[in-house]
């Protein structure tokens, strides 16, 4: 596929993921950009501020499980690329409210698989060929690993949480809409995210947000659990190039190299945040609290990315360090930013719960223990 001009339909472009993509989309000259996007809680327009004067930006309200909006779309914008993030993507949230995630992740994704083939099927030949459908997925897909080894492109599917199910499920509907009807899929694979405009209910957020504030850093069980971080505009320019250049058919996981246990990340974070706004108290350390375990908690993710690599050139620019870096700057000098959600309905509390269908004694449990009062979940 050439790399000229192309109309980009974005789902779940005013989150953290889809928002950067869409910044990264728009940097390209001629390319146009239409977000559709529900604005649930993580989904936040400042984070298309620096886009959203571009005359090739357009921004639609909607339910991708609105059948009649999701139809109006395809037919007002007629997009050449489908890139599809919108999604339900916490797992705390998942655990304390399963039925949301199946709505939006698979029962969203099938509406939106089949607006695309009715459309699809109707496009010239020529625009035929150059249409894909992107699905933005997750590794949690594949489940937990142990200590050594890493997911490939072809591992068995073994998810563990009712988000990651619902995203195993979506993932399939899209391989099943591609080998059934013919429409041209891709899928990609993400490790862990991280960067500027985060949602503060995530790891990195969240210890940026409390080391500067004081509070406690609530570190789940012993901190042991390990993840691949891939900072987020890295992310962004691995989704162009698989959707632009990548094999009808095929999935490619995008990771960063960058493997972490999770007090690793908040220790980091600590020295990180005392470097730039030193306190006369202490480190940060002295912050860190480790809290009961979520239910379900997978030990490592791991992602091999050697295809995309191999395949499509693409290799992450940002290690760790530097990314890290950035990240904590970027909180640090964007305080409006997360202060705005933070005076909102999300006041960074814990979002998830530890038994479905027992709310009650969930919150008597979040009550007795004021240190667990904000999320150190890692998705």
């Amino acid at each position: 596929m050439s790399n000229s001009a192309r109309r980009f339909l974005v789902t779940g472009g005013a989150g953290f993921i889809g928002s950067a993509l869409v910044r990264t989309i728009l940097q390209r000259p001629h390319h146009e950009a239409l977000i559709f996007d529900s604005l649930t809680y993580a989904g936040n327009l400042a984070s298309l501020a620096p886009v959203a004067q571009n005359p090739r930006y357009r921004f639609v309200r909607g339910d991708i499980c609105d059948v009649a909006a999701v139809k109006a779309v395809f037919d007002s914008f007629q997009p050449d690329l489908v890139m599809h993030l919108a999604a339900e993507s916490h797992v705390d949230r998942s655990i304390d409210d399963p039925g949301t995630f199946i709505r939006t992740n698979v029962v969203g994704t099938t509406v939106l698989l089949q607006a695309a083939l009715r459309y699809w099927c109707r496009l010239d030949a020529e625009r035929r060929n150059m249409f894909r459908f992107h699905h933005i997925s997750t590794d949690e897909v594949f489940g937990s690993l142990g200590k050594t080894g890493n997911f490939h492109e072809d591992a068995p599917y073994a998810p563990n949480s009712p988000y990651s199910a619902s995203k195993a499920g979506s993932d399939h509907l899209v391989r099943a809409w591609h080998h059934t009807y013919g429409l041209p899929t891709i899928i990609t694979n993400c490790s862990n995210n991280y960067g500027p405009y985060h949602f503060p209910e995530k790891l990195i957020p969240l210890m940026i947000l409390n080391a500067v504030e004081g509070k406690p850093l609530p570190v789940y069980g012993s901190g042991e659990n390990v993840r691949d971080w891939l900072y987020v505009e890295d992310h962004a320019e691995a989704l162009i190039l698989a959707v632009e250049r990548g094999r009808v058919g095929e999935s490619y996981n995008v990771g960063g190299r960058s493997e972490r246990r999770n007090i690793d990340v908040v220790r980091a974070i600590c020295d990180l945040v005392d470097e730039m706004i030193p306190d006369p108290v202490g480190s940060r350390s002295r912050l860190i609290r480790f809290v009961e375990d979520r239910p379900g908690h997978d030990l490592r993710y791991a992602i091999d990315c050697s295809k995309i690599e191999r395949e499509l050139g693409w290799t992450p620019l940002e290690t760790f360090e530097t990314g890290l870096r950035k990240t904590v700057r970027w909180y640090l000098e964007n305080r409006k930013w997360w202060e705005d959600i933070r005076s909102g309905r999300y006041r960074g509390e814990r979002l998830g719960t530890l038994v479905e269908g027992d709310a009650d004694k969930v919150r008597r449990t979040t009550r007795r223990r004021s240190v667990s009062a904000a999320s150190a979940a890692t998705r």
